[in-house]
């Protein structure tokens, strides 16, 4: 299944072991390196607020796979995947703004593009498997 690294349908025993999650962390690297670039008076605004989105996509993952009910699970992923959306809408605010250049964020827009179909994929996945 994508993103969830199961093994022979074992559930990962631990969140490391997730692909998604890892995808989510190197997210989190880009996204510092683009938001070190931004002016110094977005330090505190717009810089701050992807950073926070950014770090929330593999915190939720985690505490939504430590978690021990499916039901919560799914609920920490879809905060996850909100996140990603807040993301990208800032992303491109950097973009109208001037502060970088479409191409600046195009690896960005991929990699949030790619952990939402996975989101989405686990999420449809353990829908299923609750039923």
């Amino acid at each position: 299944m994508t993103g969830m690294n199961e093994v022979n349908g074992r559930k990962p025993l631990h969140y490391k072991e997730l692909k998604v999650w890892k995808k989510g962390m190197e997210l989190v690297r880009m996204i510092y390196q683009l938001t070190a670039r931004l002016p110094t008076e977005e330090k505190y605004g717009l810089a701050s607020q992807m950073r926070r989105a950014a770090v929330s996509v593999p915190s939720n993952i985690a505490e939504g796979q430590a978690r021990q009910g499916t039901r919560e699970f799914l609920q920490f992923l879809s905060h996850a995947s909100g996140s990603l959306a807040e993301l990208e809408t800032q992303t491109l605010l950097c973009v109208d703004l001037n502060y970088c250049n479409p191409p600046d964020i195009t690896k960005i827009s991929g990699e949030i593009a790619e952990l939402q179909k996975m989101l989405a994929a686990i999420r449809r996945k353990l829908q299923e498997s609750s039923h």
